[in-house]
């Protein structure tokens, strides 16, 4: 910095406005639910091992790509549209740790439905409407799509 006169420059978020979508979060849940299903079918240990780790990896994927779009992108507009969106926050921190804890299946079913919500109530604070289509992996949920 001696020889260049470098400026510092400081971003206003953690990454570039209008790219926040809450797909990653959809795919994380997917992803422990399946992971629930499977270690559910497997004996093997070293199988155990890899799906449990998949399974961990996706979870704090979720709870992240949450955080994201809740600490970034939500503005106090939106609070006031959907004052239920700090509990639907907390709800998925808890149901993905309980998910990343366990394989109880019904806690993967509710952390994937909280997330199909977070995912509504963000492209309603779009203007963009949504529906609910069964995941086109091999799974048999539903998850929550813009229509574009």
């Amino acid at each position: 910095m001696r020889f260049w006169k470098i400026q510092i420059a400081h971003a206003h978020c953690d990454i570039p406005c209008g790219i926040y979508d809450p797909h990653a979060a959809l795919i994380a849940a997917l992803t422990m639910l399946r992971m629930m299903d499977l270690l559910g079918k497997t004996k093997d240990a070293h199988e155990i091992a890899r799906l449990t780790a998949v399974k961990e990896e996706h979870g704090e994927a979720c709870k992240r790509e949450i955080r994201v779009i809740w600490g970034d992108y939500f503005k106090e507009e939106h609070f006031k549209q959907h004052p239920e969106i700090h509990d639907l926050v907390h709800e998925i921190m808890q149901l993905s740790s309980k998910g990343r804890q366990g394989a109880n299946r019904k806690d993967g079913e509710a952390l994937l439905e909280a997330v199909n919500r977070f995912a509504e109530i963000f492209w309603e604070t779009k203007g963009i409407k949504t529906k609910r289509v069964k995941a086109p992996q091999s799974i048999e949920e539903e998850v929550v799509v813009p229509e574009l």
